[in-house]
């Protein structure tokens, strides 16, 4: 299986102690899913998945002036965040700090947990006890695809009749590609630089347009938003190479 190249997005290891997670298992950076509680002044109050408590401050909601704050942050409504520090046991965090392609791997694992929990349920009277041994060895994202791949290793978990239903559930909920998007400018003074500009956006498995005024985006498609994230990055270090090969000016938009 492919890895992100995020290395701060919150990875869950095994909780050996009963009850809530040490709150100081989270490093600062960590990107992690929270649950809105309470807004009480200028502090937003926030439960962290399976983490403890947390908090973020109205400067760390969204860049510049909030016209309407529920727009961003609203009681029981999930959010991602970025731990900024952590002092004697309290989680300071940032919301307006977390990229996209953070955003969108976090909520993925989110949504394909309560599918999971949700098809579960109409098969063992124990989904939440299966999610967390699941947990234990895998992401939710990467388990779904091991188990369509090799429906055998849904049996660690689960009775071979069990294994067998969650296996065709999953074959029958198959998901639709995942496609992300970045956009760029690029140009060559060269005589030859309608050429070099062809040649450096000659990437396969990619979809290249053109914006106007030197400016592209680019698509890239995959499983799931990790994989196509990664795909995405390894097509723009290819044309930040060739670029450089052929002394075009190139810069990427960073969301």
């Amino acid at each position: 299986m492919q890895q992100t190249t995020n290395k701060n997005i919150r990875r869950k290891s095994p909780n050996k102690s009963k009850g809530k997670k040490n709150p100081m298992e989270i490093k600062e950076n960590d990107v992690v899913l929270c649950t809105v509680k309470k807004i009480e002044g200028t502090t937003v109050f926030v439960e962290i998945e399976g983490d403890g408590e947390g908090s973020i401050v109205f400067s760390e909601i969204a860049a510049g002036r909030i016209r309407n704050l529920r727009e961003y942050v609203a009681p029981n409504k999930k959010i991602v965040c970025k731990v900024l520090k952590i002092s004697k046991g309290h989680i300071q965090l940032s919301l307006r700090r977390v990229t996209a392609k953070e955003r969108e791997e976090i909520m993925e694992i989110y949504k394909k947990e309560r599918t999971l929990t949700s098809i579960l349920k109409t098969i063992t009277k124990e989904p939440k006890t299966i999610i967390e041994k699941i947990k234990q060895k895998y992401e939710i994202p990467e388990f779904i695809e091991e188990a369509r791949e090799n429906p055998k290793t849904i049996q660690k978990f689960l009775k071979k009749t069990e294994a067998e239903k969650l296996s065709k559930l999953l074959e029958e909920k198959k998901e639709k590609e995942k496609t992300v998007k970045k956009t760029f400018t690029l140009k060559s003074t060269a005589s030859t630089g309608l050429e070099d500009i062809k040649e450096i956006l000659d990437i396969k498995n990619t979809k290249i347009s053109y914006l106007g005024s030197s400016k592209f985006s680019i698509s890239v498609s995959g499983k799931n938003f990790k994989e196509a994230n990664s795909k995405l990055e390894e097509a723009i270090e290819e044309i930040e190479k060739q670029a450089k090969a052929k002394h075009a000016e190139l810069k990427i938009k960073e969301k």
